[in-house]
């Protein structure tokens, strides 16, 4: 992997742990539906396992209005810090991720920030992922070719295929309900897949 130049990673589920903003919605989706939130859980696994967009396709199913994302219950996976900061010593690293404005200052709250050369959000620039724009926004702020580049992150539909495509690296990191994702083309599978931060900082 030496021959690469940037890192670019998604947030949500790649960085930061959303499993209890879920917990926390799928519970608030489950009342309004009159379900048990087991009922709401196994009802979007099931859909991520057959490769659609399980949170949202649950609820349209449900018929309930998707509940304003809220970031309070948002945390850092335990090697964050230690991942980035051992990447940077050989990496420029840079975000790319479908998030609400204010990323960046979100990032310094995280204290990550100063790990990050490149700053990507999709409020911002207004194109998201899977859209292949955001990733050649990035590509051309950070003055890469794509095959110098790669994306880590942990959906293959937003993450991988586009990135693919465009002749960038891959690599799946296995968090979320991301990890569920089952294969149904060559066009989704990732140059390498792990399964936390440690294996990726053993890989890079």
């Amino acid at each position: 992997m030496l021959e690469y130049e940037w890192l670019f990673f998604d947030l949500g589920s790649t960085l930061i742990d959303e499993s209890k903003v879920y917990e926390r919605h799928m519970r608030t989706v489950a009342d309004e539906a009159n379900v048990t939130y087991e009922f709401v859980y196994n009802k979007a696994l099931e859909l991520y396992k057959r490769g659609k967009r399980g949170y949202s396709e649950m609820m349209r199913q449900l018929g309930v209005e998707k509940p304003i994302w809220t970031q309070e219950d948002e945390i850092l996976y335990p090697e964050t810090k230690k991942c980035l900061e051992s990447l940077k010593e050989k990496y420029k690293i840079g975000i790319i991720a479908n998030q609400i404005s204010g990323t960046e200052d979100r990032l310094k709250e995280f204290g990550i920030s100063q790990y990050i050369d490149l700053v990507i959000a999709s409020a911002e620039e207004g194109v998201s992922k899977p859209d292949k724009r955001i990733f050649e926004i990035a590509l051309y702020r950070a003055k890469c070719n794509p095959n110098k580049a790669v994306m880590i992150g942990d959906r293959v539909d937003n993450d991988i295929v586009p990135t693919k495509a465009l002749g960038m690296g891959t690599i799946w990191i296995k968090q979320g309900f991301g990890q569920f994702w089952v294969f149904t083309d060559v066009s989704e599978e990732p140059d390498f897949s792990v399964a936390n931060l440690s294996e990726l900082m053993e890989l890079l």
